[in-house]
This record gives C-alpha cells, structure tokens and sequence, in this order.
C-alpha cells in the first residue's frame, strides 16, 4: 500500500478458504481496505485460475493484493498449518459445501474454543431452511429469487450480465464481518457470520416484492414493464442509441425547452408525471422520432450538465479507456503471463482518497514459505513441510 492508500483494516489478517466468486469478493474487498489476506489454495493452485470463457476473469478481478499458500489440506499436517493459520487470523473466510471445513477441524466451534476473537465469515448458498443443503450457483439463485425472471422478456428467464449475486452477497458478508468486527471492539468476542446467494437475490428483488404488496399486482419482467416515468428508456439515434430519462416534472420542462418541444410543455394535461405515463403512446413516438434525427454525441452535448439522466450505451471494454475511470476507478494489475492491465478498485472513496494500488495476482504457493515464518515455523519445519509435499511453493 502506498502512503496514499486508505488502509482502514491495516492490522487486520485474514485467513481465506475459498474459489469462484462470492468467497474471493470478501477477501479482495478486505484487502483493498488495508486487511492482510493471505489466500489458502489446494497443490497446483486453486482451479478457478485456471477456468475459461466467462470464467476466466475470476480469479484476476477477485484475488488481487492477496499472499498465497498452497496446502495439502488431506494430509494432517496440511491440516495443521491450516488450523495454525486461523488460530493467528482476525477473520476467517470460506465458501466452500456446508460441512466442508467442519471435516477439516475448522469448524467455527472447533476454532472458537481457542480463539474466541475469531470472526468466522460463511458464504453460503442458502441461510438456514429447508434449501440449506442444496448447491447453489449465482445462477441458481437468480432463477429461484426472481431476478432472472425479471431480467429477460416475458416466459424467457435470463440471468444478469454479470454475477451479481456472488458480488452483492459477497458485499454482504463484508458488511456483517466489519459488524462483527465493530462488536469484538467492545465484547471482546467475535462471531460466525453467514452471507448466502439466495437471500440476498431476495433482497435485490424485494423493490417487486413491494411493488406487488403496494398495488395488488405482480411486477412485470422489465423488459415488459409499466415504467414509472413516460420518458425512460433506449433510443435509437442516427448511430449509437442512448438512453435517456425524464423522472420528474422540472425536468420535463427543461426537456421540452432543450428539444423544441413546446407544444408538448404547453399540453397542461400531461404536466404532471403520472399523466405523461398514462399518455406515454402519443409521447413517446414523438420523442422517438425527434432523436432518431440526432447523433448519440449531439444528443450527449445537449444533455450534458442538465440534470437530465442519460448514458450512452457503454460495453465493459469501454470502461479501460473511460476518461471518468482515469481519475482512480482503475488500479493496475500484473497478471500471470506478466501483462499489465488495469482493473476496477473498489467503488470508494474514504478521506478524499481511492483505494487502489498497482498489485501483482499471487502466484499459487508463492508466500507460502514467508507465511509459515510468519506463523513461527523455524527454517528446518519449513523445509521438512514443503520437503514433504504438504506445502507448495510458487
């Protein structure tokens, strides 16, 4: 970490057992806070680095500024290190099968006994309930909760674009393991926390869930939804489209001002929002084919420091050279193969400073040998441990 760098968790050490995507979240959150996380792999390095197509940005987006140790977790002595490890932690993180680590002896309890300070941080797929058992997948969850039927037109359920469940619920046990932590402060004491997939695509979709408690009737997949605005969607234009949003009855006048559309702000009768939605088929063509005749930029230049909403229609590759992200949105990284790209740190901004650093992804087992010095191991434990094949070293 520069000097620069908000490092609030500086001095918090953080033992992480994890693969994917959700588990990877916290410890990455963790560490771009400061946190010391050092990342528990199997010999040969966790398989997700080495997953392809969709999968093969996981493991560089979520386990930067990470240390590696690569541990024979089948063997007792593997075993052992392990224990040692989350018996030195401030926070544990795992998000492997219920019951995985308990047959490790990494039980919260088991843990507990010893280090009643611990934080014991549990990814799941379900809180406890009927489902607690089953396996659960991002995917999974977005087509039990609601969110995939929401996401793709009607009878035709589409997951996100993104795995937004895995984020989000990995969001969430960041949140409950800083509460946690907020707590040890004054008990002394840590916790179990538990974040799952499916509750927190519940929560994501609750908005629907209230729409339907509000007005009685259930909430149409967006693509088929009643918007609550007339004017709020993607427009095509003479190139690019562009999507723009009227939400509120100032800036309707200053949309009808900005567009020549004076006979529209002179029609009293849909002055109001609710009466623009009710007369969104004679709007909305109008408004259609006035933007159909503008380019994306000349629409852009129009709206810009308006107030009104708008973007144009970003694909993620466009975010490397966005002149917004420049300012610090961006951190580089080396990758495995030694190229240097730039990745997004995460979205905050603490004392008028970013976190984010450039960070070097750790080579599997690459720490391992430091961290077991760390942990108290002598030169001679150290080589009989990897001598013997229960640590690996990048």
């Amino acid at each position: 970490m520069s000097a620069d760098t908000p490092t609030p968790l500086a001095g918090i050490t953080v033992s992480e057992f994890t693969h994917m995507v959700m588990g990877p979240t916290v410890g990455h959150i963790l560490a771009g806070l400061g946190a010391e996380v050092i990342r528990v792999e199997p010999l040969g390095g966790d398989r997700t680095r080495r997953l392809m197509g969709s999968g093969a940005g996981y493991f560089p987006m979520y386990n930067r500024g990470k240390r590696s140790i690569c541990l024979d977790l089948k063997s007792a002595k593997g075993q052992a290190v392990a224990r040692d490890l989350c018996l030195n932690a401030d926070v544990l993180v795992e998000n492997f099968r219920p019951g995985a680590l308990d047959r490790l002896g990494l039980s919260y309890a088991a843990l507990a006994a010893d280090h009643p300070r611990l934080i014991y941080c549990s990814e799941k797929g379900f809180l406890p309930g009927p489902y607690e058992d089953r396996t659960a997948l991002d995917e999974v969850a977005q087509m039990m909760g609601g969110l995939a039927y929401m996401t793709g037109p009607p009878g035709r359920p589409l997951r996100a674009g993104s795995s937004v469940v895995d984020v989000t619920g990995g969001m969430f046990g960041v949140i409950g393991i800083l509460a946690a932590l907020e707590e040890r402060h004054r008990t002394g004491r840590g916790q179990k926390v538990v974040a799952s997939l499916f509750e927190t695509t519940a929560y994501l979709v609750g908005q629907h869930m209230a729409q339907f408690a509000v007005t009685g009737k259930a909430a149409a997949p967006m693509p088929a939804r009643i918007s609550a605005w007339a004017i709020y969607d993607v427009f095509e234009t003479r190139d690019e489209p562009v999507f723009v949003g009227v939400v509120s009855d100032s800036l309707w006048e200053k949309f009808c001002a900005l567009f020549g559309l004076d006979d529209l702000w002179a029609d009293e009768a849909i002055r109001t929002n609710n009466a623009r939605v009710l007369a969104r088929d004679r709007i909305l063509p109008r408004v259609r084919a006035l933007l159909q005749t503008m380019t994306r930029a000349e629409i852009i230049a129009r709206l810009e420091g308006t107030g009104l909403p708008f973007a144009p229609i970003g694909r993620p590759e466009d975010l490397f050279d966005d002149p917004h992200l420049a300012g610090g949105g961006l951190e580089e990284v080396t990758l495995d193969d030694g190229t240097v790209t730039r990745l997004p740190t995460i979205p905050l901004e603490l004392d008028g400073k970013r976190p984010g650093q450039p960070v070097s992804l750790p080579r599997p087992g690459a720490d391992g040998a430091e961290i077991l010095a760390d942990l108290g191991y002598d030169a001679d434990e150290i080589a009989s441990l990897i001598g013997s094949g229960t640590v690996e070293t990048g």
